[in-house]
């Protein structure tokens, strides 16, 4: 039966006001979601205006010491357009903001334009306008949520209402951070140049134009001057390119010589502050950091640092000007707790010569033989013993780079069968080569990854030189590399910071760490770090090479030490540790230049570390490390290694003892007497490849694990050096 058409018309009203009554219903429910998440604590555009109280950030050592006050008060001081350069305002809107003029509060087309600069480019550019940084610098916080984001929106479209785009560009001006305590360009001109902002050039504007977005990263009295130079020179570019400058001068800019001001700020170990600076913006926000009244505990020891600080200036200053040494730098963590004591990027901050504001402690350096302990630990994991013979002679590794690759001796010197310990001990290149091979460069570079190394990429970009130091690491990675030794396996990581308090005494973060002894993430077996341990503490293991007094050497105590020099002498270090204590030390120029004159690795770097840690460990009893049960002692031979009762053909040999890991005393090279074909003119095994001029002869050789061999009663020419020395 078929409805009648008022029944028809009835029922659809129904549907209809049911409908709408359920979209109202929705409607409603959004704009109260909407009115309590973003529009109640939507502040006024007009605030912009003004300015709000601000506290300053409070960095301490761990005895409650002032380190650096982040600033006093907010140095901002407001100046009309017309009294800021035409180049300063034009360089702030060509990196900034290009088409500033031309859109409104958003920019949508700059949102596309950097979301594909992101996507095909991988360089990253940001999207937001100089109103949309006003009102997130001026109004709301830093945090990166969505809620935020629609709140910057609709304050930008705000401001843009009541504001003109001249007022915009003056506000954002005098009131975006610049870095330190400077906020607005009139407090930046005299912080940085000691000028005001209308005396500011084309080169001095542009430097300063590319401050906010990074005002730490591109400071000039940060830890990276450089990047601030490279950042005034894509403002110069893009003001070219925009028309606001000509060719002549964007180059007459980037080759002029900017006169910084000198700063006048009081701050103890400014390496170390700059660098927990930078972690608390990474964390908190550039504004957090210096409006938000933080007060932050490290773990600094200002006594340490005051005395490693006058250590590194004394030990350098003491070398002779023909070793062409003219900085130093220095670590010293807790390796059980990560804490960093003392940090000491350069000889002197504040001298320009030398570029002292650069903190080596966190630069990218070459390692030299101090990375060779990482090369030799995943040798024990894979089954060699500090016992194994390795045959140290002239040797070239095929395919490295293309090219064969000929490693040589610090010495110039060959020394036949080395076994690792002394291998290590005496830092001798052609074995830790050899371990390599054996090894593989991807298992060494996975190990020294998870121990604390995070300069190391892909394996194919290294060669055999890496274990000589052929690749680029952080002292700081370093330090929590060898505190892995010290930690019997565990990796800690490093902890500068103990607590964090904001301004209303609520607590941000705290470090406590754990009261076991051992702590972290399990990342070598505890018997390889024993072995490597007790090798660098053999101060007979390395006599052969540094003697038996070397700086290397700490009466009384139990310390392990390994040093490092670049084969191009541009890099000196010497790295030790007890459980208690680890000292990282450095020579070199900032300059890169190389240094000369400098013996076995121990001229420059090491006195620095054995001052250090001479001071650390006075008066203290002796820490040995306890050997772990999967550790036993065995009898070797002395001049292969080899058990002396699986040496072969019943030859008898003077012994030694040796630590192994249980499961490892097995034989990685081995010894045969009997006829053997030898060179007729030397009496030594021929040439690899060599088929004339030979005779049999009844002799004893030893073949290493990489098939080397080795006439034990053959006499023995000494090569000729190479004049080129490596890594020691």
């Amino acid at each position: 039966m078929k409805k009648a058409p008022k029944e028809i018309i009835e029922s659809f009203r129904k549907h209809f006001l049911r409908n709408n009554l359920i979209i109202v219903s929705l409607l409603a429910l959004f704009f109260i979601i909407f009115y309590f998440t973003i529009l109640r604590d939507l502040p006024l555009p007009t605030k912009l205006a003004s300015t709000s109280a601000a506290q300053s950030t409070l960095i301490y050592d761990r005895n409650g010491k002032l380190l650096y006050n982040i600033y006093d008060k907010k140095n901002q001081i407001f100046v009309p357009l017309s009294g800021i350069p035409k180049y300063m305002q034009e360089a702030t809107i060509a990196i900034e903001d290009r088409n500033f003029y031309n859109h409104g509060a958003v920019d949508f087309r700059g949102i596309a334009r950097a979301a594909f600069s992101i996507i095909f480019h991988q360089q990253i550019q940001g999207g937001s306008t100089l109103t949309q940084q006003l009102v997130k610098n001026g109004l709301l916080t830093q945090e990166q949520t969505i809620p935020r984001k629609i709140k910057e929106v609709i304050l930008a479209y705000a401001t843009e209402l009541i504001y003109s785009k001249n007022q915009i560009l003056e506000m954002y001006l005098n009131q975006v951070p610049y870095g330190g305590t400077s906020y607005g360009v009139e407090a930046a001109a005299e912080t940085y140049f000691g000028k005001h902002a209308k005396d500011l050039d084309l080169a001095e504007s542009a430097l300063l134009a590319g401050l906010p977005q990074a005002p730490t990263e591109f400071s000039p009295f940060g830890s990276h001057p450089e990047l601030g130079k490279q950042r005034q020179i894509e403002v110069l570019q893009a003001m070219y390119q925009q028309g606001y400058i000509t060719k002549t001068q964007e180059q007459q800019a980037e080759k002029e010589t900017l006169n910084y001001k000198k700063i006048s700020n009081s701050i103890e170990a400014p390496h170390f502050v700059l660098y927990i600076k930078d972690l608390l913006i990474a964390k908190y926000g550039q504004k957090m950091v210096d409006q938000g009244g933080l007060k932050v505990i490290t773990t600094l020891d200002s006594n340490i640092q005051n005395y490693a600080q006058d250590s590194v200036a004394k030990e350098v200053d003491a070398l002779p000007s023909y070793y062409h040494v003219t900085n130093g730098a220095a670590l010293v963590t807790d390796p059980a707790t990560g804490e960093i004591l003392a940090m000491v990027g350069s000889k002197d901050y504040f001298d320009t010569a030398i570029d002292g504001n650069v903190n080596v402690t966190t630069a990218l350096r070459q390692p030299g033989s101090s990375i060779k302990p990482i090369n030799y630990a995943v040798g024990l994991m894979k089954g060699y013993s500090a016992a194994t013979g390795f045959i140290d002679e002239p040797i070239c590794f095929p395919d490295q780079g293309g090219k064969q690759y000929c490693p040589h001796n610090y010495d110039y010197k060959w020394h036949g069968i080395v076994q690792m310990r002394y291998a290590l001990g005496n830092s001798i290149n052609i074995p830790a080569v050899k371990m390599l091979e054996l090894n593989g460069i991807k298992s060494m570079i996975a190990t020294a990854s998870a121990m604390g190394i995070t300069t190391f990429t892909d394996p194919k970009d290294y060669g055999l030189s890496l274990t000589l130091g052929g690749a680029d690491v952080r002292m700081t990675d370093m330090a929590t590399a060898f505190g892995v030794f010290a930690n019997e396996g565990y990796r800690v990581n490093l902890h500068p910071i103990l607590k964090i308090t904001d301004r209303t005494g609520k607590v941000l973060e705290q470090y406590n760490p754990p009261p076991s002894p051992i702590f972290g993430q399990k990342v070598i077996p505890e018997g390889v770090a024993y072995i490597i341990s007790d090798i660098l503490a053999d101060n007979g293991a390395r006599v052969m090479e540094f003697g038996d007094n070397s700086s290397l050497k700490i009466p009384g105590q139990v310390v392990s030490v390994k040093t490092g020099t670049t084969n191009d002498f541009r890099d000196n270090w010497t790295i030790g540790y007890t459980p208690s204590y680890l000292v990282a030390a450095w020579v070199g120029n900032d300059d890169n230049s190389p240094m000369s004159g400098l013996a076995s690795g121990i001229t420059g770097a090491a006195p620095i570390w054995n001052d250090i840690m001479s001071y650390l460990l006075k008066g203290k009893t002796p820490q040995p490390e306890s050997r772990p049960p999967d550790i036993i002692q065995k009898s070797v031979c002395s001049d292969t290694g080899l058990f002396p009762s699986m040496a072969g053909g019943g030859v008898s040999c003077p012994t030694r003892f040796e630590y192994f890991i249980k499961g490892t005393e097995k034989e990685n090279g081995t010894l045969t007497s009997g006829p053997t074909m030898v060179d007729k003119t030397t009496q030594d095994l021929p040439a690899k490849g060599q088929t004339d001029n030979l005779e049999s002869k009844q002799e004893t050789v030893y073949t290493d694990p990489t098939g080397d061999k080795y006439c034990l009663t053959c006499p023995h020419p000494t090569p000729t050096p190479s004049p080129t020395p490596t890594s020691h």
